[in-house]
């Protein structure tokens, strides 16, 4: 375990006692406490940071039971003191590790350096509420919150099985930060969990304040738009995702899991997507994949067609064009690029703001820039359908961190197009899915079932076939049990038996 408390290069090193330490401490810090209970043997000492202590523990089952248990020795204590998982310790530093997480000290008042350590942590907890970010009409309707142990009854609620394993560890030199590895034993592959442990005990940053933090620290490669793990909010989708054979793993104070190995299609579906009829869920999935490449390849496409590529154009359309574009003073890339950021301010603003202010900002914002800015002859109104069309396509992403990189994604290929048309538009399109190829998470192939080429991954990542279909798990996840269970599966297309039929 590593010590939260360091000396500075220059400072003498000093053999305190604890008692001397805690003293220091006092004088040091404005909210650490130490309060003196007098018994029949002698005084003991209660050293507690205030306000990581509940209050009422502290009076009713530390303080009163101590009083009123008056020939109490120093050897019963344990016993007299109400709090559960009371501990000996004699180790100075993880004594003073405890303390600052929300541990009561209780000592003799004789400068001891041991005495007994009471869990009393305050739990300033918000309830469990409605996923705000991963938002779904059917399903269950519970979310992550800042507490780790809360967030874990959320997921073995789900899986309450043996085989669900919960490793924790510490990360963060100086926050100590409580972090927890999540998996199905027996059906996750053991490189992989090798792979985030080993990842996540080699991060030496200082200060952990989220899950998302880690997961940019342990990533296969940083200089990348491509999120490579995926962040949920939602306990029913880790659950999933743990059954599937991969890890996830979420820290103290982080209403965010993040799930490991991703592909790129992963970002694209939905838990809904289980929860609906499979015709209707694979019809919205393939309409959430042509959303996205409307919204990364309409504007530029735009911008190619006007700029160089006008016989592109049919005749009926060309007068409108044309006519609309009449009184514009700029090229087509400057109009592009001034309505992108004025949609991103937009979005920016009204993210920022609060919620009905925002809203307002958004609906009042658009609608008043975008008419203004037509009726000044900055932009042509056929632009303006394109670019509110692309922006309202981008927020079908399920993922908020892919819906990100599919913002910042738009303006390279508005550039590329503008200096070589659709020469450019090829061109940049290649050199990303070049680079989605190289790309992995956890040295597993990013873009797969399409590359490599596994046709029997599709069931369930291109499509959303009907679960009689999903006997085995995803193949790129390498899971130790491949098939999910040795029932029986109905074959598609055949019917159910009668309840007559069913018991001849």
């Amino acid at each position: 375990m590593r010590r939260w408390f360091y000396r500075n290069k220059g400072e003498k090193k000093t053999d305190k006692t604890l008692a001397e330490h805690l003293e220091k401490l006092k004088k040091a810090s404005g909210d650490f406490e130490q309060y003196v209970v007098e018994t029949n043997h002698g005084s003991f000492v209660l050293s507690y940071y205030d306000p990581l202590i509940d209050k009422k523990t502290l009076s009713e089952q530390v303080i009163a039971p101590l009083k009123l248990a008056g020939n109490t020795n120093w050897n019963e204590a344990a016993e007299v003191i109400w709090t559960a998982e009371s501990q000996y310790m004699q180790d100075k530093d993880r004594i003073l590790d405890h303390l600052a997480r929300g541990y009561i000290f209780i000592r003799r008042h004789n400068g001891e350096n041991s005495g007994w350590l009471c869990p009393a942590k305050v739990e300033h907890e918000r309830e469990i509420n409605v996923p705000e970010v991963e938002f779904s009409v059917a399903g269950p309707q519970e979310s992550f919150v800042e507490g780790l142990d809360t967030n874990l009854f959320l997921i073995r609620k789900r899986l309450p099985v043996a085989e669900l394993q919960v490793e924790k560890m510490r990360v963060g030199t100086t926050t100590q930060t409580d972090v927890a590895i999540i998996y199905l034993k027996g059906v996750v592959n053991e490189e992989n969990l090798q792979t985030v442990r080993q990842r996540l005990q080699d991060v030496t940053y200082d200060h952990i304040q989220d899950t998302n933090q880690l997961a940019q620290m342990i990533q296969d490669k940083t200089l990348t738009l491509f999120p490579q793990f995926v962040n949920t909010e939602r306990p029913d989708r880790v659950a999933a995702i743990l059954v599937e054979g991969k890890i996830a793993f979420i820290s103290e104070g982080s209403p965010e899991a993040v799930t490991a190995p991703a592909t790129l299609l992963e970002f694209f579906s939905s838990l809904e997507d289980y929860y609906l009829p499979w015709y209707v869920a694979t019809f919205i999935r393939f309409l959430r994949f042509g959303a996205v490449a409307f919204s990364i390849l309409a504007t530029p496409i735009y911008v190619a067609v006007l700029t160089y590529h006008y016989e592109m154009i049919p005749k009926d359309l060309l007068a409108t064009l044309v006519a609309s574009r009449s009184n514009i003073p700029f090229p087509p890339v400057i109009e592009a690029l001034f309505l992108e950021f004025t949609i991103e301010l937009l979005r920016e603003a009204g993210a920022r703001l609060p919620s009905k202010v925002g809203q307002t900002i958004g609906i009042v914002g658009g609608i008043v820039i975008g008419q203004a800015s037509v009726e000044a002859g900055l932009t042509s109104n056929i632009l303006l359908i394109v670019v509110a069309l692309a922006a309202l396509a981008s927020f079908t992403t399920p993922v908020y961190q892919m819906g990100n990189t599919i913002r910042i994604l738009r303006f390279p290929f508005i550039l590329a197009t503008a200096f070589m048309g659709l020469i450019g538009l090829a061109v940049t399109l290649m050199f990303t899915v070049i680079h989605l190829m190289k790309l992995t998470s956890l040295g597993r192939p990013y873009l797969e079932p399409f590359f490599p080429l596994r046709l029997t991954d599709w069931k369930d990542a291109v499509l959303r076939l009907p679960f009689s279909f999903f006997k085995d798990r995803p193949q790129y996840t390498r899971p130790k049990r491949r098939f999910r269970g040795p029932q029986k599966h109905k074959r598609q297309g055949q019917k159910s038996p009668d309840i007559d039929e069913f018991y001849q």
